[in-house]
């Protein structure tokens, strides 16, 4: 897969790629991957920087993963840019806790790698301590957080996984930026509590 330069996508080619490629338009869904590999790369650099330096899964193999992934999702309805960097923030963390499953059978029940759930420039922090967690049992508390409230699972996810600004959650969830925040400040708490335990 090529770079493409930035200025060679909009928000509107990616919300028409998704919509053709929606329609059957097997063209439009190739011609997506160049469109779309630079923030799908600097997505998976942001979940990657949680994870351990010697973790063996690589950005550009968690992209391809991921992206492979997001090729077989035929139930989702794909409407625009924002839903579909969502979309792939949840793959992402889905194909890390797959990787983090498979090492930890490997080891026979040997430790997995914490993540920090420092602040970062880009996305939030679970906490304003600087305390690790591993990616398992963030994954179930997240879970578990989902069944009780699947909207602040989602917050988190965006926020923690894909590093996402207030605002760009806001636009993928299609919820106010002022709901985002009340459901980040809300669903952090209850993770610290969880984690925690």
């Amino acid at each position: 897969m090529s770079n493409p330069s930035s200025n060679d996508r909009t928000p509107d080619d990616v919300t028409g790629l998704l919509l053709a490629w929606r329609a059957g338009d097997a063209v439009a869904g190739e011609r997506l991957i160049h469109v779309v590999y630079e923030e799908l790369h600097r997505q998976a650099e942001r979940a990657m920087r949680r994870e351990d330096a010697a973790h063996t899964l690589q950005p550009t193999a968690l992209v391809n993963e991921a992206y492979l992934r997001l090729l077989n999702q035929e139930r989702i309805e794909w409407r625009n840019r924002a839903q579909f960097f969502g979309v792939a923030a949840q793959v992402m963390r889905r194909v890390l806790v797959d990787h983090a499953r498979a090492r930890l059978a490997e080891k026979r029940g040997g430790g997995i790698a914490a993540v920090s759930l420092q602040e970062n420039k880009v996305g939030g922090s679970l906490d304003a301590d600087d305390r690790d967690v591993d990616i398992l049992a963030l994954h179930d508390a997240i879970e578990r957080l989902s069944e009780l409230d699947a909207a602040q699972a989602r917050v988190v996810e965006l926020r923690y996984f894909a590093g996402l600004t207030i605002e760009e959650t806001a636009e993928a969830l299609e919820i106010s930026p002022a709901t985002v925040k009340r459901e980040w400040v809300v669903a952090r708490a209850w993770l610290r509590r969880e984690l925690d335990r």
